[in-house]
């Protein structure tokens, strides 16, 4: 395959990072050309010396250093860095809604995307999916479950999807009694029993608010109806979801839990490259097991499926209130049982806008967090 010049947006984070090594070990088809993050400068710093990265943006203002020659500073400035990039694949690694802005100011400029944050398609799938299809490029998906379906659609044609199972771990409380739940703390949601990932996803992980945004992430990417999507807890997290087509064959991407796995297929994409990650034992025990999802003991998934249900710009408030409340929770204001719930206040107090325009998201998702505040 032909050398690939790569922006990464979020280099200092948990997939940021897992990018980098990834590139790392394909120095001769990569070219990283720029990076971003929020403000972890000493980190971003060094990345920029490894690699000799000369574009380089810092999200938060507070940090600006005028010493830094070339550095973008603010989110405007992240926008400007893909502005005047030649990269033709953009990485979207950034936490949060913030992560909205820049796809959409890459497609514009007419880059392909490789989506890891999920919240681009929650807030506006509709708008991404007219965007891309305007600008005539292409959307690989680095979350491990999205990228199984994806792999996964190698084996058949989209309108012969019947469904899609959406595997999920369940998280670190599956088996803890719902009357404890009252009780749980900030280091136990952050001890995922599979995964090492970023605190809000950590937390949202263990509410099942995760597994709630990729159902609807899935719908956009995918062009699915809500009932082709079924939830299936998978507890050993093997199996990192599979597609039913209309026949009744079961198409599974199956692998260790490494997310470097899925971010190589998307930078590499349509190719597959040869690498030295661990691979599955199937001698040493190996099980599988599944269950169904618990909607009373985690009932963030159940408002997620019912954002997505009604469509617009419930999807929106649902993103921002939880993470607000999420945040709030990690900073131990409030309890692990109060993320739920106010997430339920806020969506209850939202009448949904159909198709959406850009201005009228980021307006809802501003109102949701100030809600989701008052709420706690």
């Amino acid at each position: 395959m032909e050398k690939k010049k790569i922006l990464v947006l979020g280099s200092t984070g948990s997939i940021g990072q897992q990018t980098l090594d990834v590139v790392r070990q394909n120095l001769d088809l990569f070219e990283l050309e720029g990076i971003s993050c929020n403000d972890n400068i000493e980190l971003i710093e060094q990345q920029a010396q490894e690699f000799g990265i000369k574009k380089v943006a810092i999200a938060n203002k507070k940090r600006l250093d005028k010493n830094r020659s070339g550095w973008y500073w603010g989110d405007e400035g992240i926008e400007e860095m893909i502005e005047n990039s030649s990269a033709e694949l953009v990485v979207i690694a950034i936490s949060g809604a913030k992560s909205l802005l820049p796809t959409l100011r890459a497609i514009g400029k007419g880059k392909n995307i490789a989506l890891a944050s999920k919240e681009v398609m929650v807030l506006a799938g509709e708008l991404v999916n007219q965007k891309i299809k305007e600008r005539g490029v292409k959307l690989f998906p680095i979350d491990s479950e999205h990228s199984a379906i994806w792999q996964a659609l190698r084996s058949g044609k989209s309108e012969e999807i019947e469904k899609i199972i959406l595997t999920c771990s369940g998280g670190p409380f599956r088996n803890l009694d719902q009357g404890d739940f009252e009780k749980i703390t900030v280091e136990q949601a952050l001890n995922h029993p599979n995964w090492s990932m970023g605190r809000r996803i950590t937390i949202d992980c263990a509410t099942l608010m995760n597994k709630g945004l990729e159902f609807i992430e899935a719908k956009w990417l995918f062009d699915l109806k809500d009932e082709q999507i079924q939830v299936v807890i998978h507890p050993q997290s093997l199996i990192h979801s599979a597609i039913q087509f209309q026949d009744g064959s079961i198409m599974a991407q199956i692998g260790d839990k490494d997310m470097r796995v899925a971010i190589q297929y998307a930078l590499t994409y349509p190719d597959r490259v040869k690498n030295s990650l661990n691979r599955i034992s199937w001698w040493d025990g190996l099980k599988m097991d599944f269950e169904k999802p618990n909607f009373d003991k985690f009932p963030c998934l159940g408002y997620a499926m019912e954002a997505s249900r009604v469509g617009g710009t419930m999807s929106v408030v649902l993103n921002a209130a939880d993470e607000v409340a999420v945040r709030m929770f990690l900073e131990k204001k409030i309890k692990f049982t109060d993320i739920p719930k106010i997430v339920e206040k806020v969506m209850a107090k939202h009448r949904a806008i159909k198709n959406p325009s850009l201005n009228q998201i980021l307006e809802v998702d501003v109102w949701a967090r100030g809600e989701a505040e008052i709420r706690q």
